[in-house]
């Protein structure tokens, strides 16, 4: 019996001080990070936070926190870390005895005449030693998945926010192109009676007054595929928001943009004005934000994929440890406590009934079984090995997501301003094309070729507005703003909480609320 505990003692301590596998510390070989993109004031965390507050648009605003509350991939998302919770508890249950088992039994049979009643009673109890540390390396993968859930939550947070904006000035975009086509169909259609009333004087060809007429009706074509854009974004939000589009549509319309009339006639002829407001329109939202500030490439640490990326490789890590444990015998400890009885008398009790121990240690070992496992343990190595590299390129991914927005920020400005030129010295041109060919001084070709001009520059001066905003919202998602919102708030809704708890399962503190909020200041 001293030999027994004394091996059983020995074991207990072995096991506290060995796991095989290699022990994570950090990603090797990672790509070096850009010292500067630029100069200047470094962008503040609280900029990066709530990044969106830039635009200073009270309906942008309102559209991140409805999707934040009622995105579907969010709430799943949230459930997948309750899920790894749950997990890694039963990771953590198999350091204590695996098998606890009570059983019983009771029997009557007939043979021969005689009665044969048995009867039982056994509690089975059985303790696989964790000697090699298999079961610490599943505690361990179970922990880097439950983190790799959290930042997989964050990554689709941040996700869910850039396509939110996204699309939004996708739609906003499309109504200013909308405004700004319907502004010069009007214009088109003046122009179009102009030369009808020409034509029927006798001082234009026929030839004018169709031309006039194809460009109006080309540009009335333009309409329908905005307006199918503007359907698209609008319905792609609904799909983010989980609401329906007719209600989206109303809180959209709320900041709807209005046609101004830019344009006066003298007599017959079309004059344009170039007002600020024409300039200056904020139906589609411009990020208050300075390119040249200096750009900390430590912020691409705090990307939710990277973070993504690192757990996988924990897990990865852990996994290695575990297969190997298995090359290894397994000790483990098992008791039972029984009460057994065979009666030939037809009493279910008698008086031969005893009560049996016995309890000691036991082993196996997968002799024959090397190859295999071998095989398996390479299989893990390379995974893991594949998930640096999966980390190196999120890494180099990040930098590149980073200096394409920024520099599509910078460059689409450039072309906004020549843009903005542009159009301005074509609305002077028009200007003086339509007093002219009233006037008798220019062919129709002229007045009709900056007509034409007017329509293609207003057109790419919304698009390149919306461009510019665009590249505003994948720069700030590049570096990895938004999922800060979801500190010191629930990932799982009250309303999700407690249709789970109607269905009768025994969730015990998984659902609490301490349990399924995100502690403030975590990284």
């Amino acid at each position: 019996m001293k030999i027994v505990v004394s091996f059983i003692l020995l074991l207990l301590f072995i096991s506290g001080c060995t796991k095989l596998g290699p022990d994570f510390s950090d990603i090797p070989d990672q790509p070096a990070l850009p010292k500067t993109w630029q100069k200047d004031q470094n962008i503040s965390s609280d900029e990066m936070a709530q990044w969106w507050k830039q635009f200073d648009d009270a309906t942008l605003d309102l559209l991140i926190q409805k999707a934040y509350k009622e995105n579907l991939d969010l709430k799943s998302a949230g459930l997948r870390i309750l899920q790894a919770r749950a997990a890694l508890g039963i990771s953590e249950s198999l350091i204590y005895p695996q098998v606890q088992t009570l059983s019983g039994n009771l029997a009557s049979s007939y043979k021969k005449g005689h009665n044969i009643n048995s009867a039982g009673l056994n509690f089975d109890i059985g303790w696989e030693i964790d000697f090699w540390g298999k079961y610490a390396r599943g505690i361990e993968a179970s922990k880097a998945n439950l983190y790799l859930s959290v930042a997989s939550y964050r990554s689709v947070l941040t996700t869910l926010i850039a396509e939110v904006a996204r699309n939004y000035i996708n739609y906003r975009t499309a109504q200013q192109r909308m405004l700004y086509a319907e502004r010069n169909i009007a214009i088109q259609e003046r122009v179009a009676k102009m030369t009808e009333v020409q034509f029927n004087s006798g001082n234009v060809s026929e030839l004018d007054m169709q031309q006039a007429r194809t460009q109006l009706y080309n540009t009335r074509a333009v309409l329908p595929g905005i307006e199918l854009s503007k359907l698209k974004a609008r319905n792609a939000l609904a799909v983010l928001l989980a609401m329906p589009s007719s209600e989206l549509e109303k809180l959209l319309n709320k900041q709807a943009g209005k046609s101004e009339k830019y344009f006066s006639f003298d007599g017959h002829v079309v004059q344009l004005k170039a007002t600020d407001h024409f300039f200056n329109s904020k139906i589609i939202p411009i990020a208050k934000f300075d390119p040249y500030k200096k750009i900390d490439a430590s912020l691409l640490k705090r990307r939710a994929d990277l973070q993504v990326a690192e757990f996988q490789s924990r897990a990865a890590s852990a996994k290695i440890g575990q297969d190997e444990a298995l090359l290894y015998p397994s000790f483990s400890l098992f008791g039972n406590i029984g009460y057994n009885t065979n009666d030939f008398g037809g009493s279910w009790v008698s008086a031969g009934d005893a009560i049996g121990v016995s309890a000691g240690p036991t082993f196996s070992w997968n002799i024959f079984q090397y190859d295999r496992i071998r095989n398996q343990i390479r299989i893990s190595d390379a995974a893991f090995e594949q998930s640096i590299f999966n980390y190196n390129k999120t890494v180099l991914n990040a930098i590149r997501d980073v200096d394409d927005s920024l520099n599509g920020y910078i460059l689409t400005n450039r072309q906004l301003r020549e843009n903005e030129k542009a159009l301005r010295a074509n609305l002077r041109a028009f200007n003086l094309s339509a007093v002219q060919y009233n006037n008798g001084l220019v062919t129709y070709q002229r007045l009709l070729s900056t007509v034409e001009k007017l329509t293609t520059i207003q057109d790419a001066y919304a698009q390149l507005k919306g461009l510019t905003s665009l590249n505003a919202v994948l720069l700030y998602k590049a570096l990895g703003g938004g999922w800060q919102i979801s500190e010191g708030n629930a990932y799982i809704s009250r309303e999700t909480k407690e249709r789970m708890k109607k269905r009768g399962i025994d969730w015990g503190v998984y659902l609490d609320d301490n349990m399924t909020r995100f502690p403030k200041g975590s990284q």
